[in-house]
């Protein structure tokens, strides 16, 4: 498994912008698929995006597409989330995740490492 370190989240009032990192401590991070999640309070977690191993494919759910890019820097070990014209349904715990794979999974099953979670609040 892989440590993971999420970062950049805190409160953010609509329409604005937040930068999210993810901190891996894994020397092989380039071999690993990179996801990012939220959970809001009473709601299940849900997939936002993720992003392959190579970084030449990216997937996003609908209702982040558009607004949000997932990023990685295989030299840094690190993945990110650039969070644009947010709004106060994006409010909730970040997660990111770690799937040793050459696929892009969508579903939080099927990653194996994951970090603590970043709360990311939009006022409106």
């Amino acid at each position: 498994q892989v440590h993971l370190v999420e970062s950049g989240g805190g409160l953010v009032q609509g329409g604005g912008s937040l930068r999210l990192s993810c901190a891996a401590s894994e020397r092989t991070f380039s071999s690993y698929a990179m996801g990012w999640f939220r959970q809001a309070p009473g709601k299940e977690r849900e997939f936002v995006a993720a992003i392959s191993r190579t970084f030449d494919s990216t997937t996003y759910s609908d209702s982040v597409k558009g607004r949000f890019t997932i990023s990685r820097d295989n030299s840094e070990n690190t993945a990110y989330l650039q969070m644009d014209s947010l709004k106060p349904d994006d409010t909730a715990v970040y997660y990111c995740a770690a799937k040793r794979t050459v696929l892009l999974p969508r579903v939080a099953g099927e990653y194996d490492s994951w970090g603590q979670g970043t709360q990311v609040t939009v006022s409106s």
